[in-house]
């Protein structure tokens, strides 16, 4: 079980922190983080059990493990779908931060110098320093959906997945169109095992985009960990015609050698 939750955690982060160069202060909408899909708007839907959605009520052991539970973050398929089609180079989020630097040193308190620093700095892995920037920039905007949705990225790869699922929450409080924050959400309820948790926040991201390749994949995978085979089945055919990766999945998690 712990092995299926390591899997899960890696591939989650991944996928979503790639999403990060696409960003709104990036002139990229939240939709321009996968390729599937290239100009949309993060959704933040506010419901009343987005609060609550912080507490994870876990799900159950799934009577069938999947032999793994892909990570969203590492996982080819997703990362191809999150990534924009240029992403920066390390050396790139490197003069972001030497940018950054220099406005907040002429103006503190520059909330769009800040986001950039806290996205390179996540990038580069420095992911302690850019929740301290993210932070920074929410008590300064505390309506900032692009500063909630990337503290949500930033706390998956520091497995901080209920944080996780409360900056997602608040994110589609502010913008409740963002398939990405759906997906977040989802994706990190996974890494905690509510896989029944997670189906809601996947569907709610295939509404508002059907070409969304990742969140039938994992739906489908969280369908099959809830012994909903048939469901399962369904969703990772979709997967596959979508993008040829989720085939591996399809034959992993709906039987089909």
């Amino acid at each position: 079980m712990k092995n299926l939750l390591l899997h899960l955690v890696a591939g989650l982060a991944t996928v979503l922190l790639t999403a990060q160069c696409a960003s709104t202060a990036e002139n990229d909408t939240p939709g321009s983080r996968r390729a599937v899909s290239t100009e949309s708007s993060a959704p933040r839907l506010p419901t009343a059990s987005a609060v609550t959605d912080a507490s994870p009520a876990m799900a159950a052991a799934p009577t069938t493990s999947p032999a793994t539970v892909p990570d969203p973050t590492t996982n080819a398929a997703t990362t191809a779908v999150v990534e924009p089609a240029a992403r920066k180079s390390n050396a790139d989020y490197k003069a972001d931060i030497r940018t950054a630097d220099a406005a907040l040193k002429a103006k503190p308190r520059d909330a769009e110098a800040l986001l950039l620093r806290a996205k390179a700095k996540s990038h580069l892995k420095d992911y302690r320093e850019a929740v301290t920037d993210y932070n920074t920039v929410l008590r300064l905007k505390p309506t900032n959906a692009e500063a909630y949705y990337n503290r949500g990225l930033t706390r998956l790869k520091l497995k901080e997945y209920t944080p996780a699922i409360s900056d997602f929450s608040k994110a589609l409080k502010y913008r409740p169109d963002d398939k990405e924050a759906f997906f977040g959400r989802g994706a990190a309820k996974m890494q905690l095992f509510n896989f029944k948790g997670a189906i809601p926040d996947f569907t709610k991201a295939i509404s508002l985009d059907s070409a969304y390749a990742d969140a039938w994949e994992y739906r489908g995978i969280s369908y099959s960990s809830i012994s909903k085979p048939k469901e399962a089945k369904m969703d990772l055919e979709k997967a596959a015609q979508l993008n040829p990766e989720a085939a591996k999945s399809l034959r992993r998690y709906a039987g089909k050698e």
